[in-house]
């Protein structure tokens, strides 16, 4: 007899593949059955996950499936850039062509190239507009699982990502990753092709690069703008035309376009208090 669910608990996506028409909005696993997902979702992606991995601070709902866990970073598959550990080689030799010059896989829309077959179907989604995840909690929706998934911890307040170094939280992975890499690291795998500098993290280096190539890949959906960097997309949105949410000082009610300025600029009001 097939299981029922609240319809929050599940969400049914339209998609090519007859055989296994239910699809896990958080991990994009795939089943047959409906009882399947459910039994996925309650195991998987439930509230509440107990056990953290003492390495990279991932947090599973059963001992098992942390000790699974446990056993990647002690594998012998492990990624000679940025230290990931994997199963099997062929896990591995996937992971690595993020790493790698080469893309082999293009939109037939647009012609822009990939290093995996996963960044093409995400990117399809960018032409088709299709954003299949949505979050429960505020209907927003997303074209990728792991902006759900990080969206979610807005609600939440959720921070499972544990620094095993210095015990900081954060409530995405890749935030935990790039914290290693460019704090408690003092490797840096990611060269510039133009002038040779070498960098910690990937997304600093992407930055770097645009300084030689003069790239502005951020637009401005309401006029012709274009900007080099996120935040100065961020910044002119909120100045030209009235559009996110400014952080406000709350002792002199000075504005900032992003959170990490708002903090500098507190500590000069620390640093007056404990000059007078």
């Amino acid at each position: 007899m097939e299981i029922e669910a609240p319809s929050t608990d599940i969400t049914e996506l339209p998609h090519d593949d007859k055989r296994r028409p239910y699809m896990c909005t958080v991990c994009d696993k795939r089943f047959k059955w409906k009882s399947g997902l459910i039994y996925h979702k309650r195991h998987q992606h439930t509230e509440g996950m107990l056990y953290s991995c003492t390495q990279c601070g991932k947090c599973f709902i059963s001992l098992l499936y942390l000790k699974r866990h446990m056993a990647r970073h002690s594998s012998k598959y492990k990624c000679t850039e940025c230290g990931k550990c994997f199963p099997d080689n062929h896990s591995l030799t996937t992971h690595m062509q993020i790493h790698s010059d080469k893309k082999p896989f293009r939109c037939r829309v647009c012609g822009k190239r990939f290093r995996t077959r996963g960044e093409v179907v995400v990117h399809s989604r960018v032409h088709s507009g299709e954003k299949p995840y949505k979050c429960h909690e505020c209907d927003k929706v997303f074209s990728r699982s792991g902006n759900l998934q990080d969206h979610v911890r807005v609600h939440t307040g959720d921070k499972p990502y544990k620094c095993s170094v210095c015990n900081k939280s954060f409530s995405e992975s890749g935030s935990l990753r790039m914290h290693k890499n460019c704090v408690h690291s003092n490797r840096r795998p990611y060269l510039c092709r133009y002038c040779g500098k070498q960098f910690k993290c990937s997304n600093v280096l992407k930055s770097h690069v645009r300084t030689h190539t003069g790239a502005k890949p951020h637009s401005c959906r309401h006029c012709s703008e274009r900007f080099t960097q996120s935040g100065q997309l961020k910044t002119h949105l909120l100045r030209s035309h009235n559009e996110g949410t400014w952080f406000t000082c709350h002792i002199c009610e000075k504005k900032f376009s992003r959170s990490n300025h708002l903090k500098t600029h507190l500590l000069r009001h620390k640093g007056v208090k404990s000059g007078d």
